[in-house]
């Protein structure tokens, strides 16, 4: 079993990478059948049907890609801000492909692109909490120098993943893998910006809040 300590930057990027493309092969796959149909079938109808399918994926792995780049790339250079309106910006077309709804109470500011980064992978905690549909609301206290970002999720079927409830309590995730390193780098990315983060089950969903060390 590798720890989070232990995974070297090699390791970290390509399975972050795997992640990624785990997240777009469905759209790009999904195109490529209906350019497919669009070469084999004479009917209007299925023409029809071929080019709502292709329009629909092509969005959504636009939507994925757009996100990935600010929550997992490069964005900027070194000590670079990001714009939390570019940050609510992928947040809602990401979600849009997704079960659950977005209400954002952030103000629009300038901050690390490190924190705006943790921010959304907070988003995708939260999205994974929420297996049925539901709402995910962000909200931020305090400046862009010291901010501490709170998750509401609620829904008909709340939960915390069980990679996540390992990591908060302390414990080593059983495998770091494709599916499991983004909480990881989640973890990561907290620790980087001085955060301490929280994943709390209650009784009418989960509270994810992120608080800058004192």
């Amino acid at each position: 079993m590798t720890s989070i300590d232990d995974l070297s930057a090699l390791d970290l990027a390509a399975l972050v990478a795997s992640r990624v493309c785990h997240d777009i092969i469905s759209p790009v796959g999904a195109i490529t059948n209906g350019l497919e149909v669009l070469d084999e079938e004479d009917s209007e109808d299925m023409k029809e049907f071929a080019m709502d399918l292709i329009r629909k994926s092509a969005r959504q792995a636009s939507a994925k890609l757009q996100f990935a780049r600010l929550a997992f790339g490069a964005a900027g250079s070194a000590g670079a801000e990001i714009d939390l309106g570019d940050a609510q910006s992928v947040a809602s077309g990401f979600l849009a492909n997704e079960k659950a709804d977005l209400e954002w109470n952030v103000p629009r500011l300038l901050m690390g692109k490190n924190r705006v980064k943790l921010l959304l992978n907070l988003i995708l905690l939260a999205n994974q909490c929420v297996p049925r549909g539901g709402l995910i609301k962000v909200s931020m206290e305090g400046e862009a120098s010291a901010p501490r970002f709170e998750l509401r999720v609620t829904g008909s079927t709340t939960r915390v993943p069980a990679v996540l409830t390992d990591m908060m309590s302390g414990q080593e995730p059983e495998r770091i893998d494709a599916h499991t390193v983004q909480p990881v780098y989640a973890m990561l990315l907290a620790r980087d910006s001085g955060m301490n983060l929280e994943v709390v089950k209650e009784e009418d969903g989960v509270k994810i809040t992120a608080t800058t060390a004192e």
